[in-house]
């Protein structure tokens, strides 16, 4: 289901029914109230959201939404993302299940201070 023509998260999200719709717009919606100074961007033919490098990536498939916090981001919180299937990466949140936002605002938290990091350690 991924639009690989699009040029933006707008382009990008257009093509998903409105459930998985809304549920792409609360995740980009937090990552701009966590990170207000992260670009959008289209990489790997996927929303991405940019601060000192790619902070976080995000998707819409037919059954699920993946998240991509880098290797990271999965590792810092492995227990808490048991219940998921994950891969180096990797976060798959099934569409028939409640969306854990919580657990997306730590990590995308994690991710920022790891990217600010860089910025300091130059």
């Amino acid at each position: 289901m991924v639009n690989n023509t699009a040029r933006n998260i707008d382009e990008y999200l257009i093509d998903f029914p409105e459930a998985t719709q809304e549920i792409l717009q609360k995740i980009r919606a937090l990552v701009h109230e966590l990170a207000p100074e992260a670009k959008e961007a289209i990489k790997y033919a996927i929303p991405t959201f940019v601060l000192n490098g790619n902070l976080v990536h995000f998707a819409g498939y037919k059954n699920h939404i993946g998240f991509y916090p880098a290797p990271t981001g999965t590792e810092a919180f492995k227990e808490d993302l048991a219940p998921y299937k994950t891969g180096k990466g990797s976060v798959q949140f099934q569409l028939n299940e409640p969306i854990p936002y919580d657990l997306i605002k730590k990590i995308v938290q994690f991710r920022i201070g790891e990217n600010l990091k860089k910025t300091t350690s130059k």
